[in-house]
């Protein structure tokens, strides 16, 4: 397919951690970085394997204090694959002289290639050529091809694969500081002449883990085991232009996987029954072509090359084979480290598009949710609340992750990270539960495990409220808004701000949405729903009171970002970007300088402006006008200006957040915040963040940003309400859907002209809402609606 490859030109040390992430190849179980496979890992290469959920738990002594971190494992590497001339060095890119070398990620089929021409010298030249895969249809599988052929040499060629079992979590410098020793306990063996393989476990988690790996080639395969590792060796005689084919297949398995009886019986016997590599490729390629019919999109041009690349991550990390999984959404996909791999509020950006797509998977990402609320709610009783209080930073259990230090790489000081007080994390969860119960229709889980969410979250957020005399108002106090840049009063001995309007405005909604539930429920159920959690009258009224009278600060006609926000001083924007540059981590230069963020009208990324990305004009206007504030088209434009004057976007969620509520209120300025959402990864716009693992809520949110943002696309009350507002620069596109048992309905965007084509099935109408316009399209019919101008 034209526009369907991510492509690399040259070999450059220095864009290599950049470019194996975004040559990451995985599918929902586990993921492998696009590292050369004759390259180890150093301040170059990087060659990660990540399996979904699978964490370990180590303590290390910082800056003399004994801090516990839990982290996504880095598992033993798969990949190794080396060669040389007779008693020569190893070739690889670093030590030998490369002629021509090209990286090709094929996106429909879910594969990468590289083909590389090394110089052997005496006018001799070895072109090694390779096709890689994350098996999509069988997600313990993976394999590699190698080619080789020579020019002008004749002779053996020595060739060593491995399975490496000496591996450690070092792909972020800063945490280096940071026991990475996760894998301990490593054997290696063989089952067949052709065939290795080795097992370990996880120091704390005690996860087991089993790989096998078979090597096919046309000479005899030799064994070595080199704890950590196993290592296949052969020797192949090239002839000049005679190409020479080796190939592995890999299987993993752990000890969290269903119907199995060990990890490393069930990779042996899953390896030895594999077929070779055309056939594997295969099935692959046949899995690959179902994802791409199920999400089709189809936007012209570098967008929608770009666009691609994003839905090509976000399905090698949430796949349907995630549905099967105890997972979260990493906010750095199985891509690399950063993070350590933690689940945040990422699915906040995730969940919309998928809920449209693949909504069994946005189910079990939720399901990951409600088997932690027992968590939940037993951290929100340590702190002496009612309810369920969610970590912002999750792993494993649902324990509060976030880390207690963090380093600044600029002064090189580790500091104290306030972060978990972003409490906002259980609006976002509830607010997932009713997108995804809107879309999919599934109202099962709405009335059991959703219901039983938004309930405890509901209360938490109505006993952390207190009532203030003052105001006649509700507060909800000591909490960091989405911002993360304040997280204390400048001077103040405690951390935590209060009325983050974020979290306030969030938190009357959530408490309005569960009060109407609790309303509609059958009455059974929620007869059930009281007696298990113990919910009274005098509860509801609270609630209620709560939902309508929560205080949201406001300053110079604006929404302030939270209370005593327009009292910090202002910044000296134009002079730091003087001095500096790049000022989009202005917390780090400034504290450097030793000074803080704190004490300024500065945000990171969007805060106030996330309730516009949330919520339609018209429910925001809804919202305030329920917590007895006015919000017109007027005074929301000077809030979006206000704080776009004050913003570093010192995220990749802040483009893609400001070009979605530009494209409401400002549309001529819209398309330059959506190109920083869409070069957010390749262009690595955070200054070297992407080389440890890619952004994915900002590669969803792009996606759902074209689905939902661009076209207005609205799923409540049973019906599809559209409202678009093409950019001049997208204004021509198209996306396929799956809506409550409407599978492939396609929409395109024409100027001035909206199709809608639903397939033929024997599912219900759907019933599409657009301003002043109701029509009903029966399975099998298509839509042409003229859209006003």
């Amino acid at each position: 397919m034209a526009g369907w490859s991510w492509e690399y030109e040259g070999y450059t040390p220095a864009d290599e951690r950049l470019r194996e992430s975004l040559c990451t190849l995985g599918n929902g179980y586990f993921a492998t970085r696009g590292a050369l496979p004759e390259c180890a890992a150093d301040d170059i290469h990087y060659p990660g394997t990540y399996v979904a959920g699978i964490y370990n738990r180590l303590i290390s002594n910082v800056s003399g204090r004994h801090v516990e971190n839990e982290d996504m494992v880095n598992v033993p590497n798969w990949l190794p694959l080396r060669f040389r001339l007779p008693e020569g060095p190893w070739i690889d890119p670093d030590t030998a002289t490369v002629l021509e070398h090209r990286q090709m990620l094929h996106l429909p089929d879910g594969l990468l290639e590289r083909r590389t021409r090394y110089d052997l010298g005496n006018e001799c030249v070895l072109t090694v050529r390779q096709q890689r895969m994350v098996h999509m249809a069988d997600p313990h599988m993976a394999a590699l091809r190698t080619e080789f052929t020579s020019e002008g040499y004749s002779g053996p060629l020595e060739v060593e694969a491995a399975l490496d079992g000496g591996v450690t979590n070092s792909g972020v410098a800063r945490y280096r500081d940071l026991d990475g020793r996760h894998v301990t306990h490593v054997h290696t063996g063989a089952s067949a002449p052709d065939t290795v393989w080795l097992r370990c476990r996880t120091r704390t988690s005690d996860v087991r883990i089993g790989l096998a790996a078979r090597l096919t080639a046309e000479v005899p395969v030799q064994i070595r085991h080199e704890l950590p590792a196993v290592i296949q060796r052969l020797t192949i005689e090239m002839v000049p232009g005679r190409t020479v084919t080796v190939d592995k297949a890999v299987a993993l398995h752990t000890s969290h996987d269903p119907a199995i009886s060990d990890p490393l019986h069930a990779a042996v016997d899953r390896v030895g029954r594999a077929p070779g590599f055309e056939a594997l490729a295969r099935s692959h390629r046949t899995a690959w072509g179902q994802l791409w019919r199920r999400a089709e999109l189809d936007v012209p041009g570098e967008s929608g090359l770009i666009l691609r690349l994003h839905l090509f991550h976000v399905l090698q990390t949430l796949s349907p084979h995630t549905a099967d999984l105890d997972v979260g959404v990493p906010a750095r996909g199985l891509h690399g480290e950063a993070y350590r791999g933690h689940v945040f509020w990422d699915e906040l950006f995730v969940l919309p598009f998928l809920n449209l797509h693949f909504p069994e998977v946005s189910r079990a990402l939720l399901h990951y949710r409600h088997r932690r609320l027992e968590q939940a709610r037993t951290t929100a009783a340590a702190a002496g609340r009612r309810g369920a209080m969610y970590p912002w930073q999750s792993g494993s259990d649902g324990r509060e992750e976030t880390q207690q230090l963090h380093l600044n790489p600029r002064s090189g000081r580790w500091l104290p990270d306030h972060s978990h007080l972003q409490h906002h994390v259980g609006s976002a969860i509830a607010y997932n539960v009713w997108q995804y119960s809107e879309a999919s229709g599934d109202m099962e889980f709405l009335h059991t495990k959703g219901a039983e969410m938004l309930l405890q979250i509901a209360r938490f957020w109505a006993d952390k409220a207190v009532y203030d005399d003052s105001l006649g108002r509700y507060r909800i106090k000591g909490v960091v808004g989405p911002d993360e840049y304040h997280e204390a009063y400048p001077d103040a001995g405690n951390p935590g701000l209060d009325d983050n309007a974020y979290t306030n405005v969030t938190a009357s909604w959530v408490l309005a949405r569960t009060l109407e539930l609790l309303d509609t429920l059958p009455e059974p159920r929620r007869r059930e729903l009281v007696e298990r959690t113990g919910l009274d009258g005098g509860e509801l009224t609270l609630w209620e009171d709560v939902a309508h009278t929560l205080h949201v600060p406001f300053h110079r006609d604006v929404i302030s970002q939270f209370a005593g926000y327009g009292d910090l001083a202002e910044l000296d924007w134009n002079g730091y970007r003087e001095r500096y540059g790049d000022i989009r981590r202005l917390d780090r230069i400034l504290e450097a300088e030793g000074d803080t963020v704190n004490r300024y009208q500065a945000s990171k990324q969007a805060d106030v402006l996330m309730l516009g990305y949330l919520f339609a004009p018209a429910e925001l206007r809804d919202l305030f006008h329920r917590l007895g504030y006015p919000l017109d088209e007027d005074m929301w434009r000077r809030t979006v200006d206000y704080y776009m004057h004050r913003t570093s976007h010192g995220s990749t969620l802040s483009g893609l957040v400001h070009g979605w509520v530009l494209a409401r209120c400002r549309r001529s300025e819209a398309w330059k915040f959506v190109q920083e959402a869409l070069q957010g990864d390749i262009a690595d716009v955070q200054g070297g963040t992407t080389g440890e693992g890619i952004h994915l809520g900002a590669m969803a949110g792009t996606l759902d940003l074209v689905q939902r943002g661009l076209t207005g696309l609205e799923t409540r009350d049973g019906a599809l309400w559209l409202d678009p507002v093409p950019l001049p620069e997208l204004s021509t596109y198209g996306f396929a859907l799956r809506y409550q048992g409407n599978w492939g309905v396609r929409l395109r965007l024409e100027r001035g002209l909206l199709e809608i084509e639903v397939p033929s099935s024997d599912a219900s109408p759907i019933d599409v809402r657009l301003p002043e316009r109701e029509v009903f399209l029966q399975p099998g019919e298509k839509g042409r609606l003229v859209l006003p101008d």
